[in-house]
């Protein structure tokens, strides 16, 4: 009974030394925020005789490693980096204070058995970081009215980072309502209105986000408008015609009469104001009105996606319009305005007293 005893001793101490090693366990997926510390852990069973390495692995490229230690000893000099090892349960831990974005990754525990032969575990380190808006997201776009357009967003980030979509000052979005979530804002059939700036947001819960405007213009034939049509103004007097336009690109404006396009001279004096990039007024002054100035002038823009016009009729009237005949006249004899203007009045006094009499009489 001895000697099968010595021999059972012997075949169990022979088995246990032929047991392949195994990694018991290594810790699960860490999410940690910069600045904090982690802990990684790898238990290992029957590897007294083995090396036992933690590995920083770049799963982009297969095979590829830094090494970080082997055994209870670290490899590289980073004061930020320690290794326990705990004998009675033969495991080792690495720990990692100040955690920097570049520590997110994969960390490999590896028991190397023999030159082509190891056993390995990995452990994902996950840094919490705030939104980034990548480079590839749109910036701005010119785009004509009647087309489809694409606004894209990307982030990165931990957690992923949710995109959203919004308007200046919370307009209403093309696609309905003041938000929209998604990478892509898709605009079918873009109308002017649909101009503007629009924001992309990345919110992921870390730091306060990111975002980025992106300005969208687009393109249209011009819509010319005159806000007072018909104009009265006495002989001898100057007046202003006014028209808006709208349109982008700017157009070419120019003002007609009788079918002659009028330029600056001794008569008319034609100028223009852009507001923003599509709004353009326009304004000719006619000066020292005379007969033949009287009747039908033409307001025309153009760009290339279109032209536009709109009508104004200037007609004769007794009293002077103010403005613009309120600063001075342009009588030859240069008679200050507050006179000729009491002349004028008491003149069509006399005039409107006259036709009644004539009528009752």
């Amino acid at each position: 009974m001895k000697l099968l005893a010595f021999v059972v001793v012997i075949l169990f101490s022979y088995v246990s030394c032929q047991r392949t090693p195994t990694i018991s366990y290594i810790s699960q997926e860490q999410i940690k925020d910069i600045g904090g510390t982690v802990e990684l852990e790898c238990s290992v069973q029957y590897a007294q005789d083995y090396p036992v390495l933690w590995m920083r692995v770049d799963r982009s490229r297969q095979g590829e490693g830094l090494p970080i230690s082997t055994g209870s000893s670290l490899i590289i000099r980073d004061s930020r980096f320690s290794l326990r090892y705990d004998l009675a349960s033969s495991t080792y831990t690495l720990q990692i204070k100040d955690i920097q974005e570049t520590d997110a990754g994969y960390y490999q525990c590896q028991v190397l058995i023999s030159l082509n032969n190891r056993i390995s575990a990995e452990v994902d380190l996950q840094v919490r970081r705030p939104p980034i808006i990548s480079d590839n997201s749109t910036r701005s776009l010119v785009v004509s009215e009647g087309q489809s357009v694409k606004l894209e967003c990307y982030a990165g980030g931990y957690p992923p980072p949710r995109i959203s979509w919004r308007r200046e000052n919370n307009a209403i979005l093309p696609t309905g309502g003041s938000i929209y979530r998604g990478n892509t804002l898709k605009i079918s059939n873009v109308r002017k209105e649909d101009r503007g700036t629009y924001y992309c947001v990345a919110e992921n819960g870390v730091g306060k986000g990111a975002r980025r405007n992106i300005a969208v213009e687009v393109e249209f034939a011009p819509v010319v408008t005159a806000p007072k049509p018909r104009m009265a103004q006495a002989l001898q007097y100057d007046m202003d015609l006014e028209c808006h336009i709208e349109a982008y690109p700017p157009p070419a404006i120019t003002w007609h009469k009788d079918d002659v396009q009028l330029s600056n001279n001794q008569h008319y004096s034609i100028s223009q104001f852009a507001t923003t990039d599509e709004f353009t007024e326009t304004k000719i002054r006619i000066i020292t009105v005379e007969k033949r100035q009287y009747g039908k002038y033409l307001c025309k823009a153009a760009n290339k996606l279109g032209s536009s016009d709109a009508e104004v009729e200037l007609f004769e009237s007794i009293i002077p319009v103010c403005p613009p005949a309120c600063g001075h006249t342009n009588y030859s004899d240069a008679t200050h305005v507050s006179s000729s203007m009491a002349l004028t009045l008491i003149t069509a006094l006399v005039i409107f007293l006259h036709r009644n009499f004539n009528s009752k009489h």
